[in-house]
């Protein structure tokens, strides 16, 4: 049996907390800030946590071994 491999896009976009929460980079971010609200600006900063459902699918599909 071949083993299972963490997606390797997975790796630079997601990392795993220690209770198993997901954390990204906030979307949106990468150009277009001119058209952008000041408060959409400074709400995407840093980090947040994904959803409790997009989380299973993110470790299930992706980041089989955390």
């Amino acid at each position: 049996m071949p083993k299972m491999k963490t997606k390797s896009s997975a790796k630079k976009r997601f990392k795993i907390t220690a209770n198993s929460k997901i954390k990204v980079g906030a979307a949106g971010k990468r150009h277009g800030m001119i058209k952008r609200s000041n408060k959409f600006i400074r709400g995407t900063r840093g980090t947040m946590l994904l959803s409790e459902p997009d989380a299973r699918k993110v470790i299930a599909y992706y980041l089989p071994n955390g």
